[in-house]
């Protein structure tokens, strides 16, 4: 029975090209982490992943707390359509 010792059983195997500065970051993570290349990359995937559930849960809070506050009047929301629609017609002279 092969022992892991509480490390992930790799099933996959990939490869893809990286720039130089980025293997350059890639590698100085690994020597500050002390770990391998691909448990860098493991790790750096997982905190990407986790920032983004951060973020969108945030939004979703602001967007909560907007909309408990009362959200737009309609009025304020005519004038900033109005106000954007004059923008896009003004752009589209500048050309």
């Amino acid at each position: 029975m092969p022992h892991t010792y509480g490390m992930a059983v790799m099933e996959h195997r990939t490869s893809f090209a990286l720039d130089d500065g980025t293997i350059r970051r890639l590698k100085k993570l690994a020597r500050l982490w002390h770990v391998s290349q691909a448990e860098a990359v493991r790790r750096a995937i997982e905190r990407a992943e986790t920032e983004l559930a951060t973020q969108v849960t945030e939004r979703l809070e602001r967007l909560q707390a907007y909309h408990d506050r009362g959200g737009l009047e309609a009025a304020s929301a005519e004038a900033w359509l109005a106000e954007l629609a004059e923008q896009r017609r003004d752009w589209g002279r500048q050309s």
